[in-house]
């Protein structure tokens, strides 16, 4: 019932939407209900005063349904998703927000049913100085509970809009004041409720109004046995509820998992290494079942590409991708043998190849920089290279080999980064730079190709400078692509980078080789060119074959004696 819930009447599309939405509506909520415990820093009655804004927005009935919808919404899906997982066995963030997603409605089943609850039967009055002086003064344990209770909640939200932001361009510009943020404003909302429980609890304050709590009661609720029974009755009905919910969905994977075990498939990777599982589990929990290291930076959401695998052997025998994963597969061009190990759920033996394999380090120098998996971007690439370098330096002294290259480094490096770019590598006489890791695949475009044009025009300028010492004259050049390349901090040790690989960086590599072969200065690709705006009318045109691609590319080539000027773009 739950795979026909899954795969019919919803999408997983829209089922993660339905997810992200309720999630967003209760982060809305626990963020307003923060900042309104934090003005308890103020005082009392301005926590009390703000806090008539904040129930105008939740407690009439158009809010209520909105939240407790959401409420339910979310806590139904989570159950789903944790039947619909095959394996429990995932990175320690993934845990981690499922441990805290279940401990959310055990830890403020009491707090709702003491406030809302009792509130809408018996009117009870639950304003600040009711709620803080139970909690900090009549039951500081249930206190210390919800403050653990607030803490989870803010945690495990934090955790889920990361993972929804995480691919955003801007994120990682906005990621250290996002974190700010995410630990002030919890801090600041308990110390807003220690400010009122000191207020509560000061001689002053009770002497001066003597009397007045006690009017704040709800007599018809707390000297009502029955009243008392009820509630108690309700509060047991909500406990159980979950626990039942969360106990009928271990039954049911219980169940599934029994009835699997006749029934099952092998999945053989390239090292040897053979792991069977029931048959429905994807590859990527093949994978994490066998204990070997398979990427997946989206946690197998099919939202990236990292987890993809080569199908060695009959891959048109294997169930068809859906449109999440066709969606990405087509983002990256894959060919017809490329399958998303979080997607792929295989019904019969297969072997599979890991397409991006981490290296399992038995031990990290201290202080070295962890490898990340990466992230997908788009992201425009640049190689350039000096030519006959061999026959300019075979005749130098190594000191001079040594000054060359590095007046030459320099005017690459420089150019990059004043173009906004990232200058990832020189790999003997030429290098490699990354633009747009920041930025939109546009304006990675166009700092790329004002990076191309003044690197040529000052190797021109070094070219003039030492034209007396050198048998030849300088020249450069140079190749740019853009599109999707998985960006990341890789290496082994402490020779770690932020780098790139992918199909981009290797047809970036093989325009500047192209450019050699053309006797030009720059070779960019046409999706290059559309990006930065440039007027194809004024720059020479041809397609060219690229090793590895079917299809030819079309290319726009610069000539020597224009590269170092800025290229026209269109009106």
């Amino acid at each position: 019932m739950t795979t026909v819930w899954a795969t019919g009447i919803f999408s997983e599309r829209a089922i993660r939407k339905a997810r992200l939405g309720s999630g967003l509506v209760m982060f809305v909520f626990i963020i307003l209900h923060m900042s309104n415990h934090a003005l308890g820093l103020v005082s009392l009655t301005a926590a009390d005063d703000a806090r008539r804004l904040f129930l105008a927005i939740w407690r009439n009935p158009l809010g209520t349904v909105v939240f407790y919808g959401s409420v339910l919404v979310h806590m139904s899906l989570v159950l789903r998703g944790l039947y619909m997982r095959r394996s429990l066995v995932m990175p320690r963030n993934e845990m981690a927000q499922i441990v805290l997603g279940l401990l959310i409605p055990l830890l403020l089943i009491d707090h709702v049913v003491g406030t809302r609850i009792v509130h809408a039967l018996y009117s009870y009055t639950d304003n600040y100085e009711t709620i803080v002086r139970t909690l900090w003064i009549n039951s500081p344990d249930n206190g210390v509970r919800q403050t653990f209770a607030l803490l989870a909640v803010w945690i495990h939200g934090c955790i889920g809009i990361h993972f929804w932001l995480r691919y955003r361009p801007w994120y990682d510009n906005s990621a250290s004041l996002l974190l700010a943020i995410a630990i002030l404003l919890p801090v600041l909302a308990l110390l807003g409720f220690v400010e009122m429980g000191r207020t509560l609890s000061d001689p002053s304050y009770i002497e001066a109004e003597s009397g007045h709590y006690e009017e704040t009661i709800n007599t018809l609720y707390y000297n009502n046995p029955d009243a008392r029974a009820q509630i108690a009755t309700i509060r047991a009905g909500l406990y159980g509820s979950f626990s039942a919910a969360l106990a009928l969905v271990i039954l049911a994977r219980a169940r599934r998992r029994l009835k699997e075990r006749t029934n099952q498939v092998a999945v053989h990777y390239p090292g040897g290494e053979t792991v069977r599982v029931p048959r429905g589990f994807t590859v990527l929990e093949a994978s994490r079942l066998g204990g070997l290291p398979h990427y997946s930076v989206c946690g197998g959401k099919g939202q990236c590409s990292t987890c993809r695998v080569q199908i060695l052997g009959d891959y048109w025998t294997l169930p068809p991708p859906d449109k999440l994963e066709q969606t990405t597969l087509k983002r990256i061009n894959a060919a017809p043998d490329v399958r998303l190990a979080c997607q792929l759920r295989p019904d019969k033996n297969l072997t599979v190849a890991p397409l991006l394999v981490p290296q399992t380090e038995a031990a990290l120098p201290a202080n070295s920089q962890e490898t990340s998996p990466g992230r997908e971007r788009e992201i425009a690439v640049l190689f350039c290279d000096m030519r006959h370098f061999t026959t300019l330096t075979e005749t130098r002294l190594p000191f001079d080999v040594v000054f060359l290259l590095n007046r030459y480094f320099g005017i690459v490096g420089k150019a990059v980064e004043q173009a906004g770019g990232r200058l990832d590598k020189f790999i003997g006489d030429g290098a490699m730079a990354l633009f747009g890791l920041n930025s939109t695949p546009e304006e990675a475009c166009r700092q790329a190709v004002a990076a191309a044009t003044t690197i040529v025009a000052e190797i021109e300028k070094l070219a003039a400078e030492l034209a007396g010492e050198l048998p030849l004259p300088l020249e450069i050049v140079i190749g740019i692509h853009t599109g999707p390349a998985v960006v990341g901090t890789m290496g082994y040790g402490r020779v770690r980078s932020l780098t790139a690989v992918g199909d981009t960086v290797n047809v970036a590599s093989r325009l500047e080789t192209a450019a050699k072969e053309l006797n030009a200065a720059i070779v960019i690709s046409e999706p290059v060119a559309r990006h930065a705006g440039i007027n194809a009318e004024t720059v020479e045109s041809c397609e060219i074959n690229v090793r590895g691609r079917a299809l030819p590319l079309k290319v726009y080539v610069v000539p020597r004696e224009k590269a170092a000027e800025p290229l026209k773009e269109r009106q």
